[in-house]
């Protein structure tokens, strides 16, 4: 086995047919472009584009099966079939020349697909490889199928598809409110209108009362400007972080408690400490059974539509049961559970 392993770069068996190089390669060169996934992803980006370079050529593909990477880069004994290759292969190095070539581009930027239009539907519009904000990823189709007949020309600007990215807020945040501020890079039209540059900028995002997990937040046009392209929007989805005391089941709030099998029979007084830093003391005088929940009306989430509004708080019991009785306690819980 060679010490690099270009299959494994590309998740492949080395039986791979060259349409699985060419997906695979599509696949995680989209993923680990500089582009989309940051400047870190830079030396994936290369291994990654490199081992297409070997696997994607069948000559340089046949010497590295047989010889390994050190046949392939210093050379093998010259024999029909493999001219060519005696002064051994280097990769130029260029992974950006390489996905260009890949996408049928010069422009590694370039759009992969224009205006399309369908019978009575208008124009259909194909979002650019990267659309979105530095670091944040567009889609776009595969070139396989009906899309590869798209016209090269273009109507006017496109517009790429908005890209979602996930915003993680705590559940005190959804309880209280709170402002989330983030930092975006984008990139911005220069004034000759046709190169870039890169901007950052600070967004401020408005968190309500009572939003739920899923809830999207829309920044119009704040992905990457370029020629010819409208910027796409950027659209952050609220997701809820775990709570260590604390679920959430729509607007209610869900609390399991420990109590003792005395308190279970006998009564006990839950004490908490809500979402906005209150301490509840709740009385249950009820006797808890393995399915009994105590429910508090307002003590939940603000609703959403009515934040001065709250779902129930629902408390759950966890009874821990002794591990030994005496024969005189026995004899105790007989006589209390005796019917007279």
């Amino acid at each position: 086995m060679p010490a690099i392993d270009y299959y494994a770069f590309l998740g492949l068996e080395r039986s791979a047919e060259r349409d699985e190089i060419k997906k695979a390669y599509r696949k995680l060169a989209l993923k680990h472009h500089p582009e989309k996934a940051g400047e870190a992803s830079k030396d994936q980006f290369v291994a990654i584009s490199e081992a297409y370079d070997v696997l994607s050529d069948a000559k340089r593909r046949a010497i590295y099966d047989q010889y390994g990477l050190e046949g392939l880069k210093h050379g093998v004994p010259s024999r029909p079939g493999f001219e060519g290759y005696d002064g051994g292969y280097k990769y130029h190095g260029n992974a950006e020349e390489t996905f260009a070539n890949f996408f049928g581009g010069t422009n590694p930027y370039a759009d992969f697909f224009s205006v399309h239009a369908t019978s009575g539907a208008g124009p259909t519009i194909f979002g650019s490889k990267f659309g979105g904000l530095h670091g944040m990823a567009g889609t776009a189709p595969s070139r396989e199928g009906p899309a590869a007949s798209v016209p090269s020309h273009r109507d006017g600007p496109i517009q790429d598809g908005p890209f979602e990215t996930d915003l993680f807020v705590t559940l005190e945040n959804l309880y209280n409110g709170a402002v989330k501020r983030v930092k975006v890079s984008h990139r911005i039209l220069n004034e000759d209108q046709v190169t870039t540059s890169e901007e950052e900028k600070m967004l401020s995002i408005d968190i309500k009362k009572g939003w739920k997990d899923g809830t999207k937040v829309v920044f119009p046009k704040e992905g990457d400007e370029g020629p010819n392209r409208i910027p796409a929007d950027l659209v952050y989805a609220i997701r809820t972080q775990a709570h260590a005391k604390f679920t959430r089941q729509g607007d209610d709030l869900h609390y399991v408690t420990e109590i003792s099998l005395l308190q279970a029979l006998t009564g006990s007084i839950v004490e908490l400490t809500t979402l906005d830093g209150r301490l509840l003391k709740i009385p249950v005088y009820e006797i808890v059974h393995p399915t009994f929940k105590k429910e508090i009306p307002g003590e939940g989430m603000p609703l959403a539509q009515s934040p001065n509004e709250r779902g129930k708080l629902v408390i759950s019991f966890r009874t821990t049961f002794p591990t030994y009785f005496s024969e005189a306690q026995r004899k105790t819980l007989k006589d209390a559970f005796v019917m007279k």
